[in-house]
């Protein structure tokens, strides 16, 4: 017990941030709860980004009733490769990555077949909420599959990585690459057994990462180091997220992008809730670097000034901020 309190403690000094207080001091006073729908339905956020400007992965089509899933295979001869996701869905489950066909059924990323009757039968979940927030009913989007970019070909597995920017009021203050895995069944997702890569801000380098409660420096499948990778495109995407607040209007953020080699930059989704996992990825502390943006954001004026703040404070010390 007292090896407990005395761990808390030192995170405490090193300024980690817990769930308790992410919910109290940045979540709840800092998101409306009538902004919550533009990240929490995925359709809405493409519909804002496209009103912006921002890249999303197209839209092939969606179900909303069960009468329409009638009409998916029709809808699904027309591609090749495609997402299945649940327009209110979190933490990656119901996702369902289709990475190309054999004759009459669909492979997808795990290397498992669907035929028409298991696909229909997923997207009738998905509608009836299964994967949904709150169990509500839900939504099926049918969209674009991404190609990620070849920097990550050695340490990914099957999946697409994509890389999660956390955000305070317009401050991008702390990143991590998420990279798939044997385990978490080609998704991109920690809670199913993916890795967190933290990034330098300054540079947009590839740090330490976490694999569920373990730092580890290679992929668990490829066996290639993990850190020192260049992530492409590293300004823009400092733009993309210092750009969420304006488009949002939520002050604590995680914006979630995906590199396609052909298409770039694209944003995946944003979340009101991000997780703190991040922290462990980049051991270090979030609460300190949100902390120091509340104290500059008088003189940030323009996102020019907020990406460059990020890249000068929150750049990489070389050292541990973790116990």
């Amino acid at each position: 017990m007292m090896d407990w309190l005395r761990n808390g403690a030192r995170l405490e000094r090193n300024g980690v941030l817990g769930l308790n207080r992410r919910n109290a001091e940045y979540t709840l006073p800092l998101n409306p709860r009538d902004r919550y729908p533009l990240v929490d339905d995925k359709t809405l956020t493409k519909e804002l980004a496209a009103r912006a400007g921002v890249a999303v992965p197209e839209l092939y089509g969606v179900i909303e009733i069960q009468q329409q899933v009638r009409t998916l295979p029709r809808l699904l001869a027309k591609y090749r490769d495609f997402v299945v996701k649940p327009a209110r869905g979190s933490q990656g489950d119901g996702i369902l990555v289709v990475t190309g066909r054999v004759r009459d059924l669909y492979r997808v990323a795990d290397g498992s077949l669907y035929d028409e009757h298991e696909m229909d039968f997923h997207v009738s979940n998905v509608l009836s909420g299964v994967y949904s927030l709150g169990g509500q009913t839900d939504k099926a989007l049918i969209e674009y599959r991404v190609n990620f970019d070849p920097v990550f070909e050695a340490i990914t597995y099957r999946g697409v990585p994509d890389v999660r920017i956390i955000v305070y009021r317009g401050v991008p203050v702390m990143a991590m690459v998420r990279l798939p895995t044997r385990l978490s069944g080609g998704k991109a997702n920690l809670h199913q057994g993916a890795i967190g890569t933290g990034v330098d801000m300054a540079t947009g380098r590839t740090l330490t990462a976490v694999w569920r409660t373990d730092i580890v420096a290679e992929h668990p499948d490829t066996g290639n180091p993990v850190s020192g990778v260049q992530i492409p495109h590293w300004e823009r995407l400092l733009e993309l997220a210092a750009r969420s607040y304006e488009l949002t209007g939520l002050g604590y953020q995680g914006i979630d992008i995906v590199l396609d080699r052909d298409k770039g930059p694209l944003i995946l989704e944003l979340n009101a809730r991000p997780g703190l996992a991040i922290q462990m990825a980049n051991q270090a502390g979030l609460r300190t670097r949100l902390e120091l943006a509340e104290r500059e954001l008088p003189r940030l004026r323009t996102v020019a000034d907020r990406i460059a703040f990020a890249r000068e404070r929150f750049a990489h010390a070389g050292k541990s901020a973790l116990p």
